[in-house]
């Protein structure tokens, strides 16, 4: 139970720093997952459309900073 309270606390702390700056994020719209904004291609999904409007950023940022990762990540393939 710590674990998952200390991912969620951790995601949570990221979304807050997405939400202090969202000009310097976006959000990938093959998967959802929020990226910096010099990204040309997604590193999760490899898509390369981005939604850069700093509302949808924060609203994204938000959402998945109050809940688990559902999605599978590079780094959890290694």
């Amino acid at each position: 139970m710590e674990e998952h309270q200390g991912s969620l606390d951790q995601r949570a702390q990221q979304a807050a720093k997405i939400i202090q700056n969202p000009a310097s994020y976006k959000v990938c719209m093959g998967c959802d997952s929020i990226v910096a904004s010099r990204v040309t291609l997604c590193p999760n999904c490899h898509g390369y459309r981005f939604e850069d409007d700093r509302n949808h950023v924060v609203s994204q940022a938000r959402e998945l900073g109050s809940r688990e990762q559902h999605s599978v990540i590079a780094s959890d393939l290694d």
